[in-house]
């Protein structure tokens, strides 16, 4: 049971690692920005923090 205390920090670290990064971001070609997306802009996956990987 002692070793779920000790798997639980690697787990969430290994999610927050899935969640998306900003060098994804730019292989994919976009570029992360706070809250949503420009007007002509569209999403195209996700950075941490809550950004948004946009594309023009």
């Amino acid at each position: 049971m002692r070793i779920l205390y000790l798997l639980f920090p690697f787990f969430l670290l290994l999610l927050q690692g899935a969640a998306g990064s900003y060098n994804s971001c730019r292989r994919r070609g976009g570029f992360c920005t706070f809250g949503h997306c420009r007007f002509s802009d569209r999403i195209i996956a996700s950075c941490p923090r809550f950004h948004q990987c946009c594309r023009r």
